[in-house]
Order: C-alpha cells, then sequence, then structure tokens
C-alpha cells in the first residue's frame, strides 16, 4: 500500500481514518482477531467467570456476602486486580495492533510473533504512560470535565509514539500533545462515533446473550471486548499515522525505518 491512500499533509480526516481502520483489519483479519483474543477476549472472559460468583451474590441480596466485611473487603480487592489485570492486557493489545497496522501500511505482512514480540517489550513504558494519562486525565475530570476530555485526547497518540519513534515515557507524552495539537476535536469525532457503534453492537449483542445466561452471557461478553478493543487500538494506531503526515508530511516508508 502507499502514502496516498491516507492523508495528505494539512486535514486530519474522520472518515478516512474510518476507512483506513476497516482496510487494515480486512486484510489481517486473522491476525486481528487473534490478537484481539489473546488480549482482550480471553482475559475478559477469565476474569468476568472469577468475579460473577462475588456480583451476583451481591446482586441477589446474600445476607452473608452482604454483612461480611471480610467478603466485602475480598470482594473490592478482587475488582481491583480483575481491572488492573485487563488494564494490562489493553496495553499489550494496543501496542501489539500499532505494530501490525504500520506493518501493513508499510506493504509488508504483519506477524503474530512479531506483534507480541513489541507489546512484551514495550510492556513497562505502556503501563508507565497508561498510568500517567489515567491519572492525569480522571484528576481534570473531577474538577472539570472538558479539561480532563482534552488532556485525554493529547496523550491518546503516547502508546502509538513510544511503539514508532522509541521517545521513552514522557517524550511520547510530549510528542502526542504536539502532534495532536489543532486535531484534538476531530480525534475526539473518530473515536466518539466509534464508542457509540461499539456501544451498540454491545448491547444489542449482550442482550441475546444474557437472554440465554450462564457461559453464552460470559462468552458474549468476551466477543464483544475482542471487537471493540481491536477496532479501537487500530484507529489509534492510523489517526497517528495520518497525523503524522497532516503535520509533518511524514511517509509511511519514513515511519517504517524506525524498526530497521
Amino acid at each position: 500500500m502507499t502514502t496516498a491512500t491516507l492523508g495528505q499533509p494539512g486535514r486530519f480526516e474522520i472518515g478516512r481514518v474510518f476507512n483506513t481502520t476497516f482496510a487494515v483489519i480486512g486484510r489481517n483479519i486473522g491476525l486481528c482477531l487473534g490478537l484481539a483474543a489473546l488480549f482482550a477476549g480471553v482475559p475478559t472472559l477469565l476474569v468476568r467467570l472469577w468475579t460473577q460468583p462475588q456480583i451476583d451474590a451481591m446482586l441477589h441480596g446474600d445476607p452473608g456476602a452482604m454483612a461480611d466485611p471480610h467478603a466485602m473487603f475480598r470482594n473490592s480487592s478482587l475488582s481491583f486486580v480483575a481491572g488492573l489485570v485487563s488494564f494490562v492486557f489493553t496495553l499489550l493489545l494496543q501496542s501489539s495492533l500499532v505494530r501490525a497496522t504500520i506493518e501493513d501500511l508499510n506493504g509488508r505482512r504483519p506477524s503474530f510473533g512479531d506483534c507480541i514480540q513489541i507489546a512484551v517489550r514495550f510492556l513497562l513504558p505502556t503501563l508507565a504512560i497508561g498510568l500517567l494519562v489515567a491519572l492525569g486525565a480522571g484528576l481534570a475530570m473531577l474538577a472539570l470535565i472538558v479539561p480532563g476530555i482534552i488532556l485525554w485526547l493529547g496523550w491518546s497518540m503516547s502508546v502509538p509514539v513510544l511503539i514508532q519513534e522509541r521517545r521513552g515515557v514522557f517524550g511520547s507524552m510530549s510528542r502526542s500533545r504536539a502532534l495532536t495539537k489543532g486535531n484534538r476535536w476531530s480525534l475526539f469525532g473518530l473515536f466518539l462515533i466509534l464508542m457509540i457503534i461499539a456501544m451498540v453492537i454491545q448491547w444489542g449483542v449482550l442482550l441475546v446473550f444474557f437472554l440465554f445466561g450462564g457461559i453464552l452471557a460470559q462468552l458474549g461478553a468476551a466477543l464483544v471486548q475482542t471487537v471493540v478493543s481491536m477496532v479501537l487500538s487500530i484507529a489509534a494506531a492510523v489517526s497517528y499515522v495520518e497525523l503524522r503526515q497532516v503535520k509533518e508530511g511524514a511517509s509511511i516508508d519514513e515511519l517504517a525505518k524506525i524498526f530497521s
């Protein structure tokens, strides 16, 4: 694929990023679904199966679960651990799909092993970025919602920058703010559209699966999480490439040289 598929310097286009995202998925459907299942679907299924008994006890008003402070503490600890595990696997997925997306846009065929290797190699710095972004944007949202959203959008390209340009944690966050400047509301529109589509699909699929209940409901949640995480991660990677071209006119070949 040539760089003409993406943007020319000057304008970030939501439609083009949207189309390119699904084009990348279409060309690498097995790889993308495999990575998403490994880092999103399977962890989601295991976490839900692990925590569901405690959740059911609370929802059905189990007197023992409600009154026992030790049980409540265990449930809180369980929720915290489950959230942390999901957070780590989400970062692994994003890193692996950044690699896959850049390789695809460079006209190469991304490999499963290479994408996993990149994700594991950059796990610690991506974890640091994820925690800093969550903390910074979260604190800002506690004060005012809009500043928190702006901060999150400004840092939204930090992981792709880290994976592609290897600037370190703070360098990647600073670089992300520079790349997104002037295009943050376009990014907001892109992510908002994708999230709305994801929520509609999620509600529809989960409603069908929850009518049957049991393990089918858990499988449905894992399936939805797989697809949603895959699309959002690839959209972020494509947005990074688009921003590089919009702001700097950088070609895919120039981006790929970083890995050579």
